[in-house]
């Protein structure tokens, strides 16, 4: 696998795992659950939310080698 087919799945990822964060934090943080519950539901949320920081980074790293070493 090239360093551009990675670094666009990385980014991919970054996005996902966005949308994961903001589906997680709405179904589980529900107003039926108890306050531990939609606590936890909500740090979560966020714990995934902090990955998309990781891929972006990293997509723009593998991105970087790919024009160093000349990949198109």
């Amino acid at each position: 696998m090239s360093n551009r087919t990675f670094s666009t799945i990385l980014n991919f990822l970054g996005f996902a795992s966005i949308l994961a964060s903001i589906a997680i934090w709405f179904t589980q943080g529900g107003t039926e659950k108890s306050h531990e519950e939609r606590s936890h539901g909500e740090r979560f949320g966020i714990f995934v939310g902090l990955w998309a920081p990781t891929f972006f980074i990293l997509a723009n790293k593998f991105h970087e080698t790919a024009l160093d070493r000349g990949e198109s």
